[in-house]
């Protein structure tokens, strides 16, 4: 019995362990390229901050639609002939592979608000599978949008010359927790990063 229960206690160790090892990012831990300045030398108690977006059916999407849930975002936009399919491919997969967990959900914001109307939103969500409730692809206020990008998420960095697409986005997925703070980062474009993200969500969920 005692060795039984030596075991049970060894097993919940590591379970704790393992689930520490899922850090709580924060901006200083990110390049200083991708941080509003006022926050670069923030250490502790990042969260993201509250949104009002408009997704791919003209619906306005808040924090209040991921209250409780895990929820990985990106930034992109529709006319990215690179990187942005390939992240759009891959959220699609992540999609298909929580699709019954309530409690998981994506959000893609794009960052040329002006050229990604909603009826363009629309479009691209359709080729890319949505799920009306479990993935929203947005658009904004430009500067909500920066403010987003550069305060909370910390995804793209700003060109500044003030054009249609003066940011410069990553293929980064960013994790966030039910308690809105960030918990990982992965480059949205490899299959092995995307693999780690789905072991994380579920490791998050647990």
């Amino acid at each position: 019995m005692s060795f039984l229960i030596a075991i049970s206690a060894a097993v919940i160790l590591l379970l704790l362990n393992t689930k520490s090892d899922l850090p709580v990012f924060n901006p200083s831990d990110f390049n200083p390229e991708l941080v509003d300045v006022s926050l670069q030398n923030e250490v502790t108690d990042h969260s993201v901050s509250d949104f009002e977006l408009f997704n791919q059916n003209g619906e306005t999407i808040t924090q209040e639609d991921y209250d409780g849930k895990i929820y990985v975002t990106d930034f992109f936009f529709t006319r990215c002939p690179s990187i942005c399919p390939i992240m759009s491919n891959n959220m699609e997969k992540l999609q298909s592979t929580f699709l019954d967990e309530a409690d998981v959900m994506f959000l893609s914001v794009s960052v040329t608000p002006k050229l990604d109307s909603i009826p363009i939103l629309k479009d691209y969500a359709e080729k890319h599978g949505v799920i009306n409730g479990k993935w929203n692809i947005t658009t904004g206020d430009k500067k909500h949008i920066y403010n987003l990008a550069r305060k909370s998420y910390f995804a793209v960095v700003n060109e500044g010359d003030g054009g249609l697409q003066d940011f410069i986005h990553t293929p980064n997925f960013i994790l966030v927790d039910k308690q809105k703070r960030i918990r990982g980062v992965y480059d949205g474009t490899k299959n092995e990063e995307i693999e780690r993200l789905t072991n994380e969500i579920n490791l998050l969920k647990n």
